[in-house]
Parts: C-alpha cells; sequence; structure tokens
C-alpha cells in the first residue's frame, strides 16, 4: 500500500495545485474524495477536456484549461484531449445568440489534425489519449440516440441562460442545438471521466455530463472550470474575430510585442492563467518587481513555451531595440494587405486630410487612397477600426517614422512597397497587394 500511495502526492498539495487559476471545482469533496482514492489504490483519475475543432488555429486563451489537463498530467493522471469531429459538425451554442452556420466533414477534419499537433505544445505527447467522439457516435444507433434523448427534459435544457434568453427574445432556436448539451455530456459516459474540465461559459454542458454518468449507472464527474482569458484589450474575452488574440503559432516577436502591450493590471491575471508561477510568487512579485522587468519576464516565459528559450531571448532583445532604442528589429516579419481590405473607394475620391509619407506621388492607380484606420485594423495592431481611430487621434500611430496625426487618408504608399508601421509601442512591416490584378 505505501508504495501505491507514493506514486502520488499528498492530497492536500495535489488540490492546492489544481486550484491555481481554477473558477470554480464542483464539487471540491468530491475531487478530494477521488483524489484519496486514487492515491489509496495507485489508479490515475481519468481526466478528459473536449474541443470541437471548428477554427484551424488556437490562441492562448484556448491554452487556459489546456494547461489546467497538463497540470493533472503533472500529477500522474490520465489527460484526454477528445477532439469533438461528431459534436463540431453540430456547433456548440455556448454564448451564442443565433445558430451557429454548419462546418462541413473536410473542414471538421482538417482541424482537427491541426489541433492534435498545437496540443503537444502544452501536453506531454507520450502520456496524452487522443480520441474523437466520432468513435462511439459513428456507430451509435436510432434507438440508442433516442435512449440518450430520453434522459433530459426540454425544460431542463431551457435553464440553459444561451436558450433561456433566445426562447424569451423569441429567436430561433434549433433542435440540433439543444441535443448539443446532451452529445456531449455522454462524452464523458463515453469515457468513463472522473474529471471534466471547460472554460465557464461550457458550465452547464459540464454539468449535464455528471447527471448523465448517474443516469447511466457511473459516478458522477467532478467539474472543474476555467476563467476566460481576457484579450490584449483587456476588456473582451480573446478571440481571433475581435483581433485582440494571440496565437500560438506566430512568430516570437510578434508574441513578445503583443503580450508587452498589455496593461499592467492584466498581466498579473496572465501570470496566473499562462504560467506555473505559484500564486504566492506572484503575489510577491507585486510588491517587489518593477513592472517593466515582471512583462518582461511573462512575455519570456510564454515565448519559451511555443518556441524555445533560444528564441524568447532573441524576441526580447529585438523588442528592446524596437521599443526601447527605437531601432527596427533585422528580422522583422512582412505581412501583406490586401488593397480590397482598406482602400477608400476604386476611383480614389476621399474626404478629410491626407497624410503622405513622402516617399513618393500618387499620380497612377498604383497608389490608391486608403483609410489608416482601417491598415491599422487589418495589420492586427488594433482591435478594431473605432480602436484605431482613436490611437491616431492620441498621436500613438506613425508610418516610416513619421507621425501621422488625426489624418484618416494615405496617399502615396504604392502597391508593392514595404513601409513600417507603428502604433504605440507595437510595430510591424507590411505591404500593400492587390491580387485582383495579380499584384
Amino acid at each position: 500500500m505505501s508504495f501505491l500511495m507514493s506514486a502520488f502526492k499528498p492530497v492536500d498539495e495535489q488540490i492546492t495545485y489544481l486550484k491555481k487559476g481554477a473558477a470554480e471545482i464542483i464539487r471540491e469533496a468530491d475531487l478530494r474524495a477521488k483524489l484519496e482514492k486514487s492515491r489509496a489504490t495507485g489508479k490515475p483519475l481519468r481526466v478528459k477536456l473536449g474541443m470541437d475543432p471548428t477554427a484551424p488555429d488556437l490562441h492562448l486563451g484556448h491554452t487556459v484549461v489546456l494547461r489546467k489537463l497538463k497540470h493533472f498530467q503533472d500529477l500522474g493522471h490520465t489527460a484526454i484531449f477528445l477532439i469533438g469531429d461528431f459534436t463540431g459538425m453540430i456547433g456548440d451554442p455556448s454564448g451564442r445568440s443565433v445558430t451557429r452556420p454548419p462546418l462541413s466533414r473536410e473542414q471538421i477534419e482538417q482541424n482537427a489534425e491541426t489541433y492534435k499537433a498545437q496540443v503537444f505544445k502544452i501536453l506531454d505527447p507520450k502520456k496524452t489519449v487522443i480520441d474523437f467522439n466520432r468513435r462511439w457516435f459513428g456507430p451509435m444507433s436510432t434507438d440508442d440516440f433516442i435512449r440518450l434523448a430520453a434522459k433530459y427534459t426540454v425544460s431542463q435544457l431551457l435553464e440553459r441562460e444561451d436558450f433561456h434568453k433566445r426562447f424569451q427574445e423569441e429567436k430561433p432556436i434549433s433542435v440540433h442545438e439543444l441535443l448539443y448539451p446532451l452529445v456531449q455530456g455522454y462524452d464523458s459516459v463515453a469515457l468513463e471521466a472522473d474529471v471534466e474540465l471547460g472554460g465557464t461559459d461550457q458550465k452547464f454542458n459540464l454539468l449535464v455530463g455528471r447527471e448523465l454518468q448517474r443516469a447511466y449507472g457511473q459516478e458522477s464527474q467532478v467539474v472543474l472550470t476555467t476563467s476566460i482569458l481576457e484579450g490584449l484589450d483587456g476588456v473582451q474575452k480573446m478571440s481571433k474575430s475581435l483581433g485582440n488574440a494571440i496565437g500560438i503559432h506566430e512568430a516570437p516577436l510578434e508574441m513578445y510585442g503583443k503580450i508587452m502591450s498589455i496593461s499592467d493590471e492584466m498581466m498579473w491575471r496572465y501570470y496566473e492563467l499562462l504560467t506555473d508561477v505559484q500564486v504566492a510568487e506572484i503575489e510577491k512579485m507585486k510588491r517587489e518587481s518593477h513592472p517593466m522587468q515582471a512583462k518582461k519576464d511573462l512575455a519570456r516565459r510564454i515565448v519559451t513555451d511555443f518556441h524555445s528559450a533560444e528564441t524568447a531571448a532573441k524576441a526580447g532583445e529585438d523588442w528592446a531595440k524596437q521599443f526601447q532604442k527605437d531601432e527596427v528589429p533585422e528580422d522583422l516579419s512582412c505581412i501583406d494587405i490586401e488593397l480590397a481590405d482598406v482602400e477608400v473607394d476604386p476611383d480614389g475620391k476621399q474626404h478629410g486630410a491626407v497624410f503622405t509619407i513622402g516617399r513618393r506621388t500618387p499620380d497612377d492607380r498604383n497608389t490608391p487612397i486608403i483609410r489608416i484606420d482601417k491598415l491599422i485594423r487589418q495589420a492586427g495592431l488594433a482591435s478594431s477600426n473605432s480602436d484605431a481611430a482613436s490611437r491616431l487621434k492620441s498621436g500613438a500611430v506613425n508610418i516610416d517614422g513619421k507621425v501621422v496625426g488625426e489624418n484618416n487618408f494615405l496617399a502615396d504608399m504604392a502597391i508593392g512597397n514595404i513601409a513600417i508601421l507603428r502604433v504605440g509601442r507595437r510595430m510591424t512591416k507590411l505591404r500593400l497587394v492587390d491580387h485582383r490584378r495579380g499584384n
């Protein structure tokens, strides 16, 4: 027995480690009981995290709950990363006011392949179980599905905030959306999960899993939710569609620079949710560390996680050249901006003050009139056109070393030419292209 117990850390120590960054545990007493049983028997807990492959790329917001799965893995428990190749075709209605557009089978499969590669930036590939829920839903008969649907009532499903709100507002709710919580919940039955992880927006679905396990004669799983990570704006949740995300495949300097752009207050939340630095150490850093140095350390840690220590150090050096020494790093990557996304109109008509870089004269269609706020937005240096406009008004924008001011129209950036765009502390190299004309 002593040999078996030595395979796992003491339960109090495990719970302290698992509670860091956790928003809620339902129920902590159940988790403690499961951990005590696991330690006594030497049998690891089966910990499940499911993600639908609805987008090809993951960002740091996704990694908050992935890191929690890794924490269970670090403690010796079985980490199950479930790719929802069946549920992904339904579309999770969590937080949605309208029905999601369906994805094709081909899109689901392509995204699933990229997920498998990306999660191993966090998880240990040798200790992670990768599964797909089509494995049990594919062969499920219509009889089985009807029996599953009989385990829950419509009134129970309408208790879900998303559904209740849409019902009250007389917005449509498709039948397949009502089935989603049941299908996700059944995943826990199929996998015999001891613990299921998810963001706070997944709480309803995770609780359905607890009830379905009881209905199928299993012990209910523990639900552990993690906080939703705010994006670069510090307000909205991190999302590529909102332009406030940090992708885990972004170049080291871009990732480093974005982290350095967050507020000092938000930095501590990133420390809590995106690093393994313990709470006591974070509190000590708040008291004793200079915010700039603490943020550099945060950026270094995160870039190291997704690239390497060497590239993180190089990104730090390049960032210092870029923002503290006002130099342009030699290896600053160049992004292409599509003319159609930033052009005022094909005839070159515009209203308002025109800004010029001073390198060329707008004498033909190769030098169109473009909107600078849209240019900033497309370059990923603002979360919206209005955000970009406010940065222009504050004098935080310059192109090729010239402050733009409140001007919002650029008249002499020729197609194919490269310019350096700075917005506050962030910088990018960009090139205007027009694929409509093959340029």
